[in-house]
């Protein structure tokens, strides 16, 4: 791993200077295009970037591209005043209006390479030649795409200054394949793992630079995995020269880290392959590892399982896992992809899902950009009890569904509980359509994206016009499964079974923040609990997840496409658990949420396989995103043999009964509360926040909190 280390430290030391080329070609290519419509203005600005970006070759890559270009020394500060202005005036999509979290077909660019690329846009323009916006459409595609051929080679050039000027015989050997690789994938499909990998990344590169977030790298050990057997049947390449390959890319991820930002960038190993055959291979195993040895926040690694997978597999995920790095997170096969299957994506296509962002279900290279919000449920149980309104949250306005004497049996209350929902889900979708409607997609057209999505190309049309195989699909966040659950179960066990308070009574003790009602607030604690295989609090989470899919089913995008449900929260179940007043389960006002599709942290009491039983009964193939359940062990759960068995047998006795996630923290609590009083320790601590991994010490307060009071189980 000599490389590793080396590049390691390259991209360790932040380049001086201002991150702002990439505004400045822009700029002075759009100056001498006011004349053109946005679409092509943007396209040439693209084209240019791509010609006139400084390529820059660390002297030690094995893969070439690197965001050390975009950093500026000398500048005018009037050119860079006015190239700001005139970059907002042409605009840009974002990630509510499908901008970016999308994952490309890079199997198809590979497989026919650049020129194979322009072909296709050029039988596409002999077919539409008599039609002008698609023209134009496929025009721009070409631009862009003849850019991205040149910045390939300019990259090649740079390798061979690199190779010139390094002092090492190793380097420049190295550099001296760079380049000839470089050279060869200008022109010709890749043949060898380095050509197509470095294709990849230098496709991957060139998003960011286009103010893209999260753009998923997909199923890289299926479309790379012909490459790499090509190079091992051929002695070219060993199993850990592929690892220390990938390593040099993913420890390139960090640099997004240089402006003070972070990118969350998906990888997919696993699950079965488009025809439903085994999919995992010894691709799958080499990314693994090359993950483990990066030993950084990202890539943030997915791992789909499914019905007879090998145990060697699993086993090497939690291996992994208990490095401390809290990847993979562990995938469904079984729920996913008839969570997919329902919206009509055609069956092989379904088998194809990655993930995009943290863990949403996406089809690569075949829809537009993904999108989501989040959707605080807990909030709607406030507004039955004061009509309407929250206690802490003066914006909010729900439905007045009557006084609460009227509410006499649970079903009333429950239905009172659904007329709120139905209304907030009524008002979060036109609020989301109303914005996006709102938008002229082909002035924000997004060719160069395009390319990478069937079928933009043959139809000659945008990705978020019409291009893209499916239409759209939109996210709704559920949020705080167990703290509704937990509450519906206080309030049927205490107001209507035993009687302990009328409803009334307990939205004073709401209004209060249980002061003065101690009393009250222990009997609401000791209701059940979700997480506990208890099927009195159970049932409201099988009723959670069923009623939010029925009510947002109803529903589709500007495009006709769906909008799912997910059960996640990443850190808002934090940030939103402030606006939220005190809760029927004795939450306490601007407490934090329960986090995702995980029990109330600390309730889950009877242990991991009690929390699996309970986490597993909702039906989620009704949640086409995906959810989020946070587990955490003690380390040595993850490193001792016998425990670690025991664990993968329960996982997939989990996932077997239709538990859809799990991800997993083992950095011990003790070690986590010295972190946070000696952070200067802890530099490099990663732990699992939600959705994807941290450093530690670089989170909240709050959110370290919201880790450290998670429920750690020792055994199973």
């Amino acid at each position: 791993m000599k490389h590793l280390e080396a590049i390691r430290k390259a991209v360790g030391i932040r380049p001086a200077g201002e991150y702002i080329a990439t505004d400045l070609i822009r700029y002075r290519s759009l100056r001498k295009n006011f004349d053109k419509t946005p679409l092509m203005a943007k396209a040439l600005a693209q084209k240019e970037w791509f010609e006139r970006f400084p390529a820059s070759v660390y002297d030690c890559d094995r893969i070439a591209g690197n965001r050390r270009g975009n950093f500026v020394t000398e500048y005018d500060e009037t050119e860079l005043r006015a190239a700001r202005k005139t970059l907002a005036s042409y605009g840009s999509l974002h990630f509510g209006t499908n901008s970016d979290h999308f994952a490309p077909a890079y199997g198809r660019f590979l497989a026919d390479g650049i020129r194979g690329t322009l072909a296709r846009i050029d039988a596409s323009l002999d077919a539409h030649r008599d039609d002008a916006a698609k023209t134009e459409f496929l025009t721009a595609q070409r631009l862009v795409t003849e850019g991205f051929q040149t910045f390939v080679g300019r990259y090649a050039e740079a390798a061979r200054e690199a190779a010139a000027a390094t002092d090492s015989d190793e380097y420049r050997r190295e550099l001296e394949g760079l380049a000839a690789d470089l050279c060869a994938v200008v022109s010709e499909p890749p043949v060898t793992l380095r050509q197509a990998l470095n294709l990849v990344w230098l496709i991957h590169l060139s998003f960011p630079f286009q103010g893209k977030y999260a753009m998923a790298l997909g199923r890289l050990d299926q479309y790379l995995l012909p490459y790499y057997r090509h190079d091992i049947e051929a002695g070219i390449l060993t199993p850990e020269d592929a690892e220390d390959l990938f390593a040099s890319v993913f420890i390139k991820l960090t640099e997004s880290r240089w402006t003070g930002g972070d990118d969350v960038v998906n990888i997919c190993i696993g699950g079965v392959t488009p025809d439903g055959q085994e999919g995992v291979n010894e691709l799958s195993y080499r990314i693994l590892h090359a993950v483990r040895d990066c030993n950084v926040p990202g890539p943030n690694l997915s791992a789909r399982l499914h019905e007879g997978i090998p145990d060697e597999f699993i086993d090497e995920c939690l291996r992994v896992i208990g490095t401390g790095l809290g990847y993979p997170a562990l995938m469904n096969d079984r729920v996913n992809i008839p969570a997919l299957a329902r919206h009509g994506y055609r069956p092989e296509h379904a088998r194809d899902y990655c993930f995009v962002g943290c863990i949403e279900n996406f089809i690569p290279g075949r829809q537009p950009a993904w999108s989501d919000g989040r959707f605080n449920m807990p909030k709607f149980l406030e507004a039955v009890f004061f009509r309407g309104k929250s206690m802490s949250d003066d914006t909010y306005l729900g439905l007045d569904t009557g006084p609460l004497e009227d509410l006499v049996t649970m079903e009333d209350f429950l239905g009172a509980y659904e007329q709120q929902v139905a209304y907030a889900a009524s008002e979060y979708t036109a609020e989301f359509n109303n914005m996006n409607s709102g938008i002229n997609y082909r002035n924000y057209a997004e060719p160069w994206m395009s390319v990478f999505c069937e079928d933009c190309i043959a139809r000659g049309m945008d990705i978020n016009a019409g291009g893209a195989l499916y239409p759209s699909a939109h996210g709704a966040c559920m949020m705080g499964i167990a703290t509704v659950a937990d509450s519906l179960a206080a309030i049927e066990k205490n107001v209507y079974l035993d009687k302990t308070c009328t409803l009334a009574e307990l939205r004073d003790a709401m209004a209060a923040d249980f002061a003065g009602y101690e009393r009250l607030r222990a009997k609401l604690a000791a209701a059940p609990k979700y997480g506990n295989d208890d099927p009195f609090v159970d049932k409201y989470a099988v009723w959670f997840v069923e009623f939010t899919d029925a009510v947002f089913s109803q529903y589709h995008t500007r495009d006709g496409g769906p909008f799912y449900t997910a059960i996640a929260s990443n850190t808002a179940s934090v940030y939103c658990g402030k606006s939220t007043g005190a809760t029927p389960d004795g939450r306490h006002a601007g407490a934090p949420l329960s986090d995702a599709a995980s029990p109330t942290y600390g309730m889950d009491r009877e242990g991991p396989t009690a929390a699996f039983l309970s986490l597993s009964k909702p039906d989620y193939r009704l949640v086409s995103c995906g959810t989020v359940v946070n587990q955490k062990y003690t380390p040595d759960m993850l490193t001792d043999p016998v425990k670690r068995d025991a664990l993968l047998s329960a996982i997939k006795v989990y996932f077997h009964r239709g538990g859809q996630e799990v991800q997993i923290n083992c950095v011990s609590r003790e070690t986590l509360m010295d972190a946070m009083e000696h952070p200067e320790n802890y530099l490099d601590l990663v732990v699992r926040v939600s959705g994807f991994s941290a450093y530690f010490v670089s989170l909240d307060r709050a959110v370290q909190e919201d880790i450290l009071h998670r429920t750690e189980h020792a055994e199973i």
